[in-house]
């Protein structure tokens, strides 16, 4: 799977892919992530990529003309599924559209930036708009990243248990279960001894159980779907 972002301040995307899982995973070359500068895509040499709203207005909103030069490069080059636009108006991310964009195998993701882009792009070139919660960030580029890795870990092979994604909160719309490690005891508090008893059927039941109760204490909105 290839990721194509497209980023007024790229520096801001350096860390991200560069350690841990993602890291590991683009080493495998089970997935890629390419970070692409706007401004090297502008006509002029000042390197514009942003102007005046018509109508007035405050802050400065995204030219269209860079981002078409870019993503019709993109385009010339191979067949993208999604041209994701990041927006705090856009559709919530969830669990079930990263599982769906990890099926996937080329996708675009541009980065929002300044008041936020001529709405020409989002007529003419943008697939889906996304949003990651009801809040706005100077930049699209953190949303990205989280984008990014949600889809990532989802790939068969970048996780190390290929099964761990599956017990993941809002697979099932429900939250995970508590989760312990050694020791068993300690300070006098104690593991549940269900855990400890190695009766798989019932560790299971015990881990379907405390979601129901988690969900229903923290986040009941899920069991609704």
């Amino acid at each position: 799977m290839r990721i194509d972002i497209i980023s007024a301040v790229p520096e801001l995307l350096e860390s991200p892919f560069q350690h841990s899982i993602l890291k590991r995973a683009q080493e495998k070359e089970l997935f890629e992530v390419v970070v692409h500068n706007l401004r090297e895509y502008c006509p002029k040499k000042h390197r514009q990529i942003d102007d005046y709203a018509f109508g007035g207005g405050a802050g400065m909103v995204m030219m269209i003309e860079p981002i078409d030069n870019c993503i019709r490069q993109l385009k010339s080059e191979r067949n993208y599924d999604e041209v994701i636009f990041l927006t705090p108006d856009g559709e919530l991310f969830s669990q079930q559209t990263a599982n769906r964009f990890s099926l996937l195998e080329n996708i675009i993701i541009l980065c929002g930036h300044y008041k936020g882009v001529d709405e020409r792009v989002r007529e003419h070139f943008i697939t889906r708009e996304i949003s990651i919660g009801n809040y706005v960030l100077s930049g699209g580029e953190l949303a990205a990243a989280v984008v990014v890795d949600a889809i990532g870990r989802l790939i068969p092979g970048v996780l190390n248990d290929e099964t761990s994604a599956l017990s993941d909160s809002f697979q099932d719309n429900l939250l995970a279960p508590p989760v312990y490690t050694r020791p068993a005891t300690y300070n006098n508090w104690s593991v549940p001894e269900v855990l400890l008893s190695g009766h798989e059927a019932k560790i299971a039941e015990w881990r379907y159980e405390k979601s129901l109760q988690r969900t229903q204490e923290r986040r009941p909105e899920l069991l609704k779907k």
